[in-house]
């Protein structure tokens, strides 16, 4: 039995799918297990639990051969001037060994995968630049590798012989940088793309730069930017020696993340892991929050009417005014924050902890509830929730936007934006409605307009 802690993000994902198509039986650790309900093969097991709860794990680790090895994935970099966030993968490295327990800690450079942190940043850059100013960390030398290489060293690093445990630092078959990815990008794109070296453009000013033209919001821009300031180059080839695993260049890894990202979602995205917040029963809305309520009737069955709203966001948009939404978006963004850009992984089932926009799905019931969680920068908490009740022979759909404002500031934000909230939200029921009727019914008249009832 293999435990597998991070199994709600990217590359913990990734190594979860590929260990169940390898039939290892898996159990995962997670805070929050509903958020990987229906996500997993029958015979793998969820475990709730918290490595900062040691009482959660004896449970979770019953019957994981003793944990008899650790395996950890962990960050590549050369130099002295490391960044907070590869200093902090390096300690931990440094912890889990201490422990005493075999640890097997695989040191990777730049991940290329559809869907990673990295992969989108340079997707975007390329596709909407025709000419970038590059700044000098996009020089760095580098030794991106992909994510199926990745997830099949930490495959083969169950089995390898690692007595006292191993410290191995795995690459692509190339050196480059994160230009040399950008070009390589347009090369398979057929895209003709100049680049302009500059030499300034700190990490932050690049981290919000970042922000106008790609889905990598500041704080993660700034964290790839700081830590990419380094080389990330096998300087120790153990890696030939001691697993099977023969890495792909750097061409190879971008086409299979092409062709992977031209699906309609890609299998997991950077995105994925939520914040604890979604499943905290404390994080819903209590009795004192404020709210705008809109519904309508419509006569159709709570199935029907629910369908717009289980497909709401992303490509399908908010139904009302998405350029303000987009402009909403925009703020965020310039102002540290998620944005808009994220959309959604699957554009039919808002599943309970993955991303929609700005928003985060917390509760699901299909045809009856949606609650999403905000995680635009606001002074406060809010929370958006449809409902469909059945009622005679019509479904009424209701339409709630709950804020719990923080201070005076968090005041002044509802009740200055209340007049926009009210066109907004009864403009998007109204729309609802009607995609709603048009779709059980072509050439049905529309929905009468929503009321707001509170």
């Amino acid at each position: 039995m293999v435990l597998l802690t991070g199994g709600t993000g990217y590359i913990g994902g990734r190594l979860l799918r590929a260990l169940e198509r390898r039939s290892i039986a898996v159990r995962c650790l997670c805070r929050n297990p509903e958020s990987l309900h229906g996500r997993v093969a029958a015979g793998t097991q969820l475990a709730p639990g918290d490595l900062l709860d040691p009482a959660t794990l004896g449970p979770a680790l019953a019957g994981v051969e003793g944990v008899r090895r650790i395996i950890f994935l962990g960050g590549l970099a050369q130099g002295d001037d490391l960044s907070p966030h590869m200093r902090s993968r390096l300690e931990t490295g440094n912890i889990l060994r201490a422990s005493g327990v075999p640890v097997v800690e695989l040191r990777a450079s730049i991940v290329i995968g559809s869907g990673s942190a990295s992969f989108e940043l340079i997707r975007a850059l390329v596709e909407r630049l025709p000419v970038m100013v590059t700044p000098r960390w996009v020089h760095t030398a580098a030794q991106p590798i992909g994510i199926e290489d990745v997830t099949a060293y930490l495959i083969e690093a169950i089995e390898v012989e690692a007595k006292d445990g191993l410290i191995v630092e795995i690459g692509g078959a190339e050196v480059t940088s994160y230009l040399g990815i950008m070009r390589e990008y347009a090369r398979q794109r057929k895209l003709r793309r100049w680049f302009l070296a500059v030499p300034f453009l700190s990490p932050g000013l690049s981290s919000r730069w970042l922000t106008l033209v790609t889905p990598v919001y500041a704080s993660i821009g700034r964290f790839l930017i700081e830590s990419v300031r380094t080389p990330s180059v096998v300087r120790r080839p153990e890696a030939d020696r001691i697993f099977k695993v023969r890495p792909a260049g750097l061409g190879v890894a971008v086409e299979r993340a092409l062709r992977n990202e031209d699906l309609r979602w890609a299998e997991t995205r950077w995105s994925d892991a939520g914040c604890p917040e979604v499943w905290d029963k404390a994080a819903a809305p209590g009795p004192a929050v404020l709210s705008d309520v809109q519904e309508v009737s419509v006569p159709l069955s709570p199935d029907e009417a629910f369908a717009p709203v289980r497909r709401i966001g992303g490509r399908t948009g908010w139904y009302f005014g998405n350029w303000l939404w987009r402009i909403r978006g925009l703020i965020d963004l310039m102002t540290g924050g998620v944005g808009m850009r994220r959309g959604r992984p699957d554009p039919e089932t808002p599943l309970p902890g993955s991303t929609l926009d700005f928003w985060r799905v917390q509760i699901y019931e299909p045809g009856r509830r949606l609650r999403l969680l905000a995680e635009m920068r606001v002074p406060g908490r809010a929370w958006l929730e449809f409902r469909a009740e059945a009622k005679g022979g019509s479904t009424v759909l209701r339409q709630i936007a709950y804020f719990e404002p923080h201070g005076l500031e968090g005041l002044l934000y509802w009740y200055m934006l209340w007049p926009i909230h009210e066109v907004m939200f009864r403009g998007m029921l109204r729309r609802i409605a009607a995609a709603a009727m048009g779709a059980a019914a072509p050439g049905a008249a529309t929905a009468p307009p929503a009321r707001r009832t509170a």
